[in-house]
């Protein structure tokens, strides 16, 4: 049984979209010529790899299994080109990782710059995830590496240390919460609250930790980013649950009281997890050690 990789390419694509059309124009190919591909695909191994319903196509169990193989195949060849990147000109790599909302904000930009000016033929696709959903997508093999917080089950890949991650409150100054050095999160929860937008790892993180003690959070406005909600929570529109070091770089400008969290969430060892180190692309092992030698001289 052979396998082209352009079928593969188009059914990773398609699965990834939930659509054959979305996933024909990733691969660059007309919908009739792709779903020609999926059925001699099908008519080859035997089975049906896609079901058809009426919001798209959806994969099958058997159609879950290719895909996992099809993704490591397509990795290693990505790892090949990577690794003789340095013998040939005009060749690009392209990093792809999940991170969770502390590591993206504070950690990731600075080593990203250096390591995006030394490598000025490498692309990095970094995306916003929930841990667990990181650790799904880095066995599943669409990232080549992912930074997860917590206690979230990494079992089957490498995980190395990164940083320590701590998340607080923060209010204003004249909000009754403003005159506790510490509180715990149930005594929140009454408050309105500035928030990142529903799509950030954050907002989901929260809302699950409100789940947890049977509550909902009280979303009073919702932002894209750190510091307009610091602007808000300024302006005592409501109070925010921020990365520690985003917190107090912004109080330094900003009339913010920063209060410690007693839950035991609320203080994170970020990791750095892969499938296999050895077998990542050069490009990508290179932004790994960058990041764990970074992780190492702040703990130092």
């Amino acid at each position: 049984m052979r396998f082209d990789l352009i079928d593969l390419n188009l059914f990773t694509h398609i699965a990834e979209a939930n659509s054959l059309t979305r996933g024909a124009e990733r691969s660059n190919l007309s919908l009739p010529a792709a779903s020609t591909r999926i059925k001699n695909l099908e008519e080859q191994v035997g089975i049906k790899l896609l079901s058809r319903t009426s919001q798209g196509v959806k994969v099958t169990a058997p159609g879950e299994t290719l895909l996992t193989h099809a993704r490591r195949v397509l990795r290693q060849l990505e790892q090949l080109t990577g690794d003789l990147q340095e013998y040939a000109s005009g060749i690009k790599g392209h990093v792809r990782a999940f991170a969770n909302t502390t590591a993206m904000s504070e950690f990731l930009p600075a080593v990203l710059r250096g390591y995006l000016v030394d490598h000025p033929d490498v692309t990095v696709d970094i995306q916003e995830r929930l841990s667990p959903d990181i650790v799904r997508a880095v066995q599943e093999g669409v990232v080549d590496f992912g930074i997860v917080a917590g206690n979230v089950h990494t079992e089957g890949l490498e995980v190395m240390p990164y940083r320590r991650d701590r998340l607080v409150l923060v209010c204003a100054l004249n909000h009754p919460l403003a005159a506790h050095t510490h509180t715990a999160f149930a005594n929140t929860l009454d408050c309105n609250f500035v928030g990142l937008l529903e799509a950030s790892a954050i907002h989901n993180f929260l809302k699950r930790a409100a789940a947890d003690l049977q509550r909902t959070l009280r979303w009073r406005i919702q932002v894209s980013n750190f510091e307009t909600a610091c602007r808000m929570i300024e302006a005592n529109v409501g109070v925010g649950v921020l990365p520690e070091g985003t917190a107090r770089r912004h109080a330094k400008t900003m009339a913010l009281r920063i209060v410690q969290l007693d839950d035991d969430w609320a203080e994170r060892q970020l990791q750095i997890c892969v499938a296999d180190l050895d077998a990542l692309p050069l490009f990508s092992r290179k932004l790994v050690d960058l990041l764990v030698e970074d992780g190492l001289g702040r703990q130092g």
